[in-house]
């Protein structure tokens, strides 16, 4: 059975914070809100938590998983950032984007995308994701919340209480969170390209709204 922590939207209290901190540290899986819709995540180092990610999402190895991070000087340690990519990221985080880039020698190999050897990496806009990020002193190994068969994310919070208090460590709630994943935009081919269409405004990237 997991633990349930419910934190003020826009100052979560730093026992809490910390208690779920040691959690992510130890191996737990965590549901948690974001910016966007609520996510899974854990620890980048832990494999078989990436396993237990792997198992409730019913993806495969080639599965893009993220990397939510502090800050740029965070993205730019676990992945490759050129001139014209750092601006676009300076300009759009931090925020609801999700960009897939190529890993740097920092990344585990198990975490990247097994041909394209990338990465999904973010900076989140959410007061308690960031308090977390700050007390794990690291990046954490998120994926969204979007279980097989099921169109969108879970949004409401007894609804992933119910389907989920069996098979996670952690669930926090910080008031709503919506349904909407963020925008997936690819930036290792050059021009942006759009993988997924989502919160994130597509005008930055130069992409026709839909």
């Amino acid at each position: 059975m997991s633990q349930f922590f419910s934190l003020h939207p826009e100052q979560p209290q730093p026992r809490l914070v910390r208690q779920a901190a040691e959690i992510i540290h130890r191996g737990g899986l965590v549901v948690f809100p974001t910016d966007s819709a609520y996510a899974l995540g854990g620890h980048m180092g832990d494999t078989a938590l990436l396993q237990r990610i792997r198992r409730l999402r019913g993806v495969d190895e080639r599965h893009h998983f993220t990397l939510m991070c502090r800050d740029l000087a965070e993205i730019g340690t676990y992945a490759r950032v050129d001139n014209s990519q750092y601006r676009l990221l300076k300009a759009t985080t931090p925020g609801t984007y999700t960009f897939i880039l190529e890993g740097t020698r920092e990344l585990p190999r198990r975490l990247m995308h097994p041909k394209r050897k990338t990465i999904g990496l973010r900076v989140p806009d959410h007061p308690l994701v960031s308090a977390l990020l700050t007390e794990l002193g690291e990046p954490m190994l998120t994926s969204t919340l979007l279980l097989p068969g099921e169109e969108h994310p879970l949004a409401d919070i007894d609804e992933i209480r119910e389907r989920l208090e069996k098979h996670v460590d952690l669930i926090m709630e910080a008031g709503y969170c919506g349904p909407e994943a963020t925008t997936v935009v690819d930036l290792t081919a050059g021009a942006p390209k759009l993988v997924r269409a989502g919160k994130g405004d597509l005008e930055p990237f130069g992409f026709d709204d839909e």
